[in-house]
C-alpha cells in the first residue's frame, strides 16, 4: 500500500503549515483564549484558505476532497492547537451530504463551504455519556415543519455557532435536525473549556427545527466517526509539536553541568513518546483510510483508532509535563496547553474506555477475528 502523499497534497500540507506558524501563533491563540475562546476573524482565515470548503461537494462550491485531505488539514491545525473547530464543519459537512434533502444542502453546504455560516453538533446530553442512541430530547411535528426541546451540553463553540444538528426522538425513535441560532426558543450558554476553547450548553423549547433525516442513529455515527478521525488527526499533530518541544527543551536545560538530554534514563522516555506517537499516526491514518467503509466496518475502525490514539494522547502528554518538571504545567509555557489539549481531546467523541467497551462489543460478534 502506497502512504505517499500526492503534490497536491502536500501543497494542502505546506500551505496550512505556513498559516498555523505565521498567523497562528502562540501569543495570537492565547490573546484568543482570553477574548473566550473562539475568534471568528481567525475561522474566516481558515475559509480564505478553503479549508471550510474541503469536503464540500464541487456542486456546492467546495473543493469535493476526502478524508486524507481532512486528515492532512487537521494534522497541521493540531500542531498549533487551533482552537477554532474545524472538525466541527467537517462533521457538518459528511452528515448534511449524505442525509439530507437536495434543498437543505442547497441551502447550507454553500454558507459552510464559504465560511459565511458555521454549524456544529448538538448531541451529547447528560445522560447520554458518548452514546448515540440515548436521547431526552424531543421533537414533534408542528404546522408542517418540527419544533424541538430539550437541554445538550458541552457544545463545541455552540453560542457562536449559525445553526446547530441537533438530535431529538420523534415518533418513537431518533431523528436529527437542523436548528438555526436565531430560531423562536434556543438559548445557549457558552464558556470556556480546560483547553482554552469554547463551548456551551444548548436549550430548546419548541424551537422551529428542519428535519434532515429520520434515521438519526445512522447519522449520529457517522458525525461521531467524521470527529473521531479528524481530532485523531488533530491529535497526532499536537503530539508531535508537543515532543519537538519537550526535545528541545531537553537539548538545552543542563543538570550536574550537561544537557538532561545526555541522560541516558531520560532518553528512553522520549524514545516511548516517540513510539507512541508513531502508533498514533498509523492508527490515524486507518480512521482516515476506513471512512469510506461500509458502517458496521468503519464504525469498528474508528473505535480501534480512538483506542490507540486515546492512550497515545494520555503517554505523550503526561510523559512531557514529567520530562519539563514544574515549568510544564505553567500557563506561560506553551507545553502545558498541549498536555491540556491532548488531555481534553481523549474525552472528545468518546473516551478510550468507551471505545475499548465498543471494540469488545465487536470482537464478540465476530469471535475476536476481524476481517
Amino acid at each position: 500500500m502506497d502512504f505517499d502523499f500526492t503534490e497536491d497534497q502536500q501543497s494542502l500540507r505546506d500551505a496550512v503549515q505556513r498559516w498555523v506558524e505565521k498567523a497562528y501563533t502562540f501569543e495570537r491563540r492565547t490573546s484568543i483564549v482570553n477574548a473566550g475562546g473562539f475568534d471568528r476573524a481567525a475561522y474566516s482565515e481558515l475559509a480564505e484558505l478553503g479549508l471550510t470548503a474541503l469536503t464540500v461537494s464541487e456542486e456546492h462550491g467546495g473543493m469535493g476532497f476526502g478524508s486524507v485531505d481532512a486528515m492532512i488539514v487537521m494534522e497541521e491545525l493540531g500542531r498549533g492547537i487551533v482552537l477554532e473547530p474545524l472538525a466541527q464543519t467537517l462533521v457538518a459537512t459528511n452528515v448534511l451530504s449524505a442525509f439530507a434533502a437536495p434543498a437543505v444542502q442547497a441551502q447550507w453546504l454553500p454558507r459552510i463551504a464559504s465560511g459565511e455560516a458555521l454549524v456544529v453538533l448538538a448531541q451529547q446530553e447528560a445522560a447520554s455519556r458518548y452514546r448515540v442512541d440515548v436521547c431526552q430530547a424531543q421533537a414533534k411535528a408542528q404546522g408542517g415543519s418540527h419544533v424541538v426541546s430539550g437541554r445538550k451540553s458541552i457544545v463545541a463553540a455552540g453560542d457562536q455557532a449559525d445553526a446547530w444538528l441537533v438530535s431529538a426522538q420523534l415518533d418513537g425513535a431518533i431523528a436529527l435536525f437542523l436548528v438555526e441560532k436565531d430560531a423562536a426558543g434556543t438559548r445557549a450558554e457558552g464558556y470556556i473549556t480546560q483547553d482554552g476553547s469554547r463551548a456551551a450548553e444548548v436549550q430548546f423549547s419548541d424551537s422551529p427545527a428542519t428535519l434532515i433525516t429520520t434515521e438519526g442513529v445512522a447519522a449520529l455515527e457517522l458525525a461521531m466517526d467524521t470527529g473521531i478521525a479528524a481530532t485523531g488527526a488533530y491529535a497526532v499533530g499536537a503530539m508531535e509539536k508537543t515532543l519537538a518541544v519537550t526535545a528541545e527543551y531537553m537539548n538545552q536545560r543542563k543538570q550536574f553541568g550537561v544537557e538532561i538530554a545526555s541522560f541516558q534514563a531520560l532518553r528512553h522516555r522520549v524514545a516511548d513518546m516517540k513510539m507512541q506517537l508513531e502508533l498514533g499516526r498509523s492508527m490515524s491514518y486507518f480512521a482516515s483510510l476506513k471512512m469510506g467503509e461500509a458502517p458496521a466496518d468503519r464504525r469498528r475502525a474508528l473505535s480501534q483508532a480512538k483506542v490507540q490514539i486515546g492512550r497515545s494522547m494520555r503517554f505523550v502528554g503526561q510523559e512531557a509535563v514529567q520530562l519539563h518538571g514544574g515549568i510544564g504545567v505553567t500557563d506561560e509555557y506553551i507545553v502545558s496547553h498541549y498536555f491540556k489539549s491532548l488531555t481534553q481531546l481523549e474525552m472528545t467523541f468518546g473516551d478510550t474506555l468507551y471505545h475499548l467497551g465498543q471494540v469488545s462489543d465487536r470482537m464478540e460478534d465476530t469471535a475476536g477475528v476481524f476481517g
